[in-house]
């Protein structure tokens, strides 16, 4: 069987190739603020954990994605609780003090509840985060600043947990007295259920979750392993450490842009972008039969079956309205799996499936099915998100407020000023203090001192000049301030001049984008409208030819039931002649045979009276015959025999049996009793025969020949009788077998057509009439022909007789 994928990875592949092809687009797409899913899918123990988390030394998928994202977005970060999310799936921008209080607050706290940067890494996960790859993405909108948000929930028997919440319980072993209740102690707080909630932008988000700030990747994927130990896992026969739940890292990026002055950020709502990327480690499909799971372990393999198959059913369902236009509801809501992640696949982001897969024998059956239901999943077309409008602010804000401030400190420095406006004051106050010489004593003690008075002029005179220098030297200060604003300006005009340019250039490029888009737009319209006429004209031939198909299909099934109608007709034709041909012949073979016999008596007939007159010819002539009278004729007329015999005492016919032909053996005479009796002058007689109803193995062992009566009704309604014959011999089985050798007929006749006279109406009849005296029933009756079966003489002339 085989599978396609977009891409396939082999045994050896490493995990940073892994995520350059898979994860990277999906963290390119974070900055850029769109949403993404990525969810590795399999069979239990085939490594999806090993794929998203990764091993010492070899960081996974989710490690990766985390260096990604603040190598991209360092330099650019927000300070600590400028952005603050809500309990609605919302953010919301503090002022710089609000933001100063919060961490002021935090600090304050004895323990603080996310891990410091500055704190040493846990040597446990170390080697997991150490990535030395420094991959970021590139373009970024530098004009932002951003936040990063991380939360860490599991799935477990269709209730959703909050990994991160601070509540002193053991996952895997929690404490239950003997009636299997929680114990009710301080030290034991089950951990509660959270629930899903739609927010204003139809976006489905877990409320009370626990979701932390963080601002490297260390402080990330440490508040992931502080999660991950709490995850539920259990030792089964497939695997040690076999993931109970379905595990949700979600990692949520908040930005927002600076100012006009690039100082602050804008406090707008409205311009903050959050986005959202869930990395989703699924619990594999096992089969009960092969985990030999009991007890809790078997509920958890049921909820992990059922949450997976509803996947599978709300993708396939999502495949189905989407290739045949349907409208069918998808059952997102029947797990809290699907319904966590119902706006990625209505299109509120790019989803990305991993399918782990292991070569052992023994999980063929379930890696099939893994397979066909991720290689169906790529024919799911989700929508893509918009891209967001711009703010409106001139881009490049920050790095000339940066320039600007560089620039003045620079200047400032050069010209032997203060850099910032701290040491500005004091280095002027100090300045007044330190020229300016100290004024000296103005108290006059005596009338005739002359020195007091003289050395106040002379310090004030010395004041003066120092003030009047100071003026001048401020003036000259002010003068190539003045200059260098000017210079500024200029320079800023020149650039501001060249960016005109530019952004006239820019807008003309733009602009020729534009019509060269309209063009592209018109020209697909048309495109799409000469598509639209192909479609129609395809669906109207498609439609002729079904039609035609039809109508061929339709003529075909009647050319063949009219060749096979008129098959059978010249069936039935060539039985009718085959039957007609059969008749005719043995009714041509009847007169025949019946022409012969009558020829034969009519030859028999004038033999005997040439013999008659032959006697009569040669009786010596004493006397001539007087003729009788004619009363005498009529009162006594000559008895005549229609049928003269050839002898004069011939002794009178005695009805006898007909001999069998092997008397000396012995018979089997098989009647049947639906026989009926014939009252015929010949009858089949049998000597020595033992007669049967049935045939029985025992009669035929005492014989040698068998011989049946049968019955059956001739063509002209006379019954027919046939003698069948045959030879008994032993089988070598020891039994008895009987050969048929052949068959007699008996068939009695009645007269048709010629009627029957007792005496001559003419005593000189013509020669026709002595013709025709002699075919009568008592001629033909007079003279029998012996002959085998199967003679050639016809069916109505195979009787058995002594001729008279």
């Amino acid at each position: 069987t085989q599978y396609s994928f977009k891409e396939v990875f082999g045994t050896l592949v490493v995990q940073k190739e892994l995520f350059d092809v898979v994860a990277k687009p999906l963290v390119e797409d974070l900055i850029r603020g769109k949403n993404g899913l990525l969810f590795t899918y399999g069979v239990t123990g085939s490594g999806k954990t090993h794929t998203m988390t990764g091993s010492p030394g070899d960081g996974g998928l989710l490690p990766r994605c985390l260096d990604m994202i603040f190598n991209s977005i360092g330099p650019f970060q927000a300070k600590r609780f400028v952005f603050k999310l809500d309990d609605k799936n919302g953010v919301d921008v503090q002022c710089e003090v609000d933001a100063l209080l919060e961490r002021q607050k935090r600090d304050a706290m004895p323990v603080p509840k996310t891990p410091s940067g500055k704190r040493q890494i846990d040597p446990e996960f170390a080697d997991m985060i150490n990535v030395q790859d420094h991959c970021k993405v590139e373009e970024v909108d530098e004009d932002n600043v951003y936040s990063v948000f991380v939360s860490y929930i599991e799935i477990y028997n269709n209730y959703i947990y909050d990994l991160l919440e601070e509540a002193p319980f053991d996952p895997i072993k929690p404490k239950w007295n003997n009636c299997n209740t929680p114990v009710r102690n301080g030290d034991f707080i089950p951990p509660q259920s959270k629930i899903l909630r739609e927010d204003q932008n139809h976006n489905m988000y877990v409320t009370g979750c626990t979701e932390v700030e963080v601002k490297s990747t260390e402080e990330a994927f440490e508040v992931f392993w502080r999660g991950q130990k709490k995850r539920r896992i259990a030792n089964t026969q497939l695997n040690r450490e076999s993931s109970r739940s379905h595990s949700v890292f979600i990692i949520k990026l908040a930005q927002a842009p600076l100012d006009a002055d690039g100082d602050n950020v804008l406090q707008e709502k409205e311009q903050i972008t959050l986005s959202q990327l869930s990395l989703v480690d699924l619990a594999g499909s096992e089969r009960t039969n092969r985990t030999k799971a009991e007890g809790n372990r078997l509920r958890e393999a049921g909820n992990i079956n059922q949450s997976l198959m509803t996947l599978r059913t709300c993708i396939e369902v999502l495949r189905e309205n989407q290739m045949y236009g349907t409208n069918k509801m998808v059952p997102y809501r029947d797990s809290k799996l699907t319904h966590l992640f119902k706006n990625y696949f209505d299109g509120e982001g790019k989803v990305r499936m991993i399918v782990c897969v292991n070569p052992k024998a023994e999980d063929y059956e379930e890696s099939l099915q893994v397979m066909r239901f991720a290689e169906m999943t790529q024919e799911v077309e989700v929508a893509r998100p918009v891209d967001r409008p711009l703010c409106g602010l001139t881009p490049g804000r920050r790095f000339r407020n940066q320039a600007f401030r560089e620039e003045l400190s620079r200047k400032l420095e050069m010209r032997g000023g203060p850099i910032n406006g701290e040491t500005e004051e004091q280095s002027v106050s100090e300045m007044f203090l330190q020229n300016f010489p100290p004024l000296p004593s103005c108290e006059l003690l005596d009338v005739n001192d002359d020195q007091t008075l003289p050395k106040l002029i002379e310090v004030l005179e010395k004041r003066h000049k120092l003030r009047q220098m100071l003026s001048e030297e401020f003036a000259k200060n002010v003068l190539a301030f003045k200059t260098m604003l000017q210079e500024f300006d200029s320079s800023v005009v020149s650039k501001e001049n060249y960016i005109q340019g530019k952004l006239s250039e820019k807008e003309k490029t733009i602009a020729g984008q534009k019509m060269e888009l309209e063009r592209l737009e018109k020209k697909i319209k048309t495109l799409e409208y000469k598509i639209e006429i192909l479609e129609k004209t395809a669906t109207i031939y498609e439609e002729d030819k079904r039609n035609l198909q039809q109508e061929l299909e339709s003529k075909s099934q009647k050319l063949q039931r009219q060749a096979s109608d008129k098959r059978r007709l010249e069936a039935r034709l060539q039985g009718m002649v085959t039957e007609t041909t059969m008749k005719w012949e043995k009714e041509c073979e009847r007169r025949v045979a019946a022409k012969q016999l009558e020829m034969q008596n009519k030859l028999w007939v004038k033999d005997e009276k040439l013999k008659q007159l032959k006697a009569i010819v040669t009786e010596p002539k004493n006397e001539k015959p007087e003729r009788p009278s004619r009363e005498r004729d009529r009162e006594k007329p000559v008895q005549r025999s229609v049928s003269p015999s050839p002898v004069p005492n011939a002794p009178p016919v005695r009805l006898r049996h007909r001999r069998s032909r092997s008397a000396g053996e012995r018979w089997v005479d098989h009647k049947p009793p639906s026989n009926l009796p014939t009252e015929t002058v010949m009858q089949p007689h049998v000597p020595h025969a033992i007669t049967v109803a049935a045939a029985s193995e025992k009669a035929l062992a005492k014989c040698d020949k068998y011989m049946l009566t049968h019955q059956e009704l001739a063509s002209d309604g006379e019954i027919e009788t046939k003698l069948i014959k045959g030879d008994v011999f032993k089988t070598r089985g020891g039994g008895q077998a009987v050969q048929f050798t052949e068959i007699e007929t008996l068939k009695q006749e009645s007269p048709t057509g010629r009627k029957r006279r007792s005496s001559p109406s003419n005593p000189d009849p013509p020669e026709d009439a002595a013709d025709s005296e002699w075919t009568d029933v008592e001629t033909r009756c007079s003279v029998a022909v012996e002959m085998r079966a199967g003679s050639a003489l016809g069916p109505g002339y195979q009787h058995h007789a002594q001729p008279k």
